[in-house]
């Protein structure tokens, strides 16, 4: 089993940080590929992040380009979503994700493992 823990969220102004964090735990030496997502009322999930260990790169959405970075800490199985500037358009509630050798880290069903997702809420 695998279990994945976020923390970070909260209220935050707009144009202010927030950093989101993702421990990822259990049997996870088979995991490759990690994803943040995010829904807001009404709406779709969507995608926001990615890293492809197979591809060797991340992935962004267009929105979050230049203002969101993916990053990890191996030694701490741990996963993070740095937000800089984030705007209104960005509250959601945020969802880490994993899986092995994702084919389309874009799409949410590629993902096997969730976590429960922090309320990131942007003030203006």
């Amino acid at each position: 089993q695998v279990q994945l823990a976020e923390s970070g969220g909260g209220l935050v102004q707009a144009g202010a940080s927030l950093r989101l964090s993702c421990v990822v735990s259990g049997r996870t030496f088979h995991l490759s590929d990690m994803g943040w997502f995010r829904q807001a009322p009404g709406k779709e999930r969507e995608f926001v992040a990615a890293f492809s260990r197979s591809g060797g790169r991340t992935y962004y959405r267009d929105s979050v380009k230049g203002r969101f970075t993916i990053s990890s800490d191996n030694a701490k199985n741990t996963w993070y979503l740095q937000m800089s500037g984030p705007n209104p358009k960005d509250t959601a509630v945020y969802y880490c994700a994993v899986a092995t050798d994702v084919r389309r880290p874009q799409v949410p069903n590629e993902y096997r493992y969730w976590g429960r997702g922090p309320q990131v809420t942007v003030s203006s």
